[in-house]
């Protein structure tokens, strides 16, 4: 599959931001925080992660909409990109 440098470069700040949250999490409980705030920073890192495979999986129907031979031969037939977005639903 293609991605548009852009994409790539959004996705990858993205992944980035959501491993320092991890991080952040770690930090809480080393430092015994409170559980509703642990809980709070886990809600944002969940979202960011979703957020980061909705864009990945949208550029994917993008590119197989755009050039659906080359897709289907590449192994991204749009049935089973459809399939990838409705894993995240």
């Amino acid at each position: 599959m293609e991605l548009p440098q852009e994409t790539l470069a959004d996705l990858k700040k993205r992944l980035r931001r959501a491993e320092g949250q991890v991080r952040g999490v770690g930090l809480m409980l080393d430092e015994g925080r409170d559980c509703r705030e642990v809980v709070t920073q886990l809600t944002a890192v969940t979202k960011a992660l979703e957020q980061a495979a909705f864009l990945l999986v949208a550029a994917g129907l993008t590119w197989c909409v755009s050039d659906p031979e080359r897709a289907a031969e590449e192994g991204y037939a749009l049935a089973d990109v459809q399939k990838m977005f409705m894993k995240l639903a």
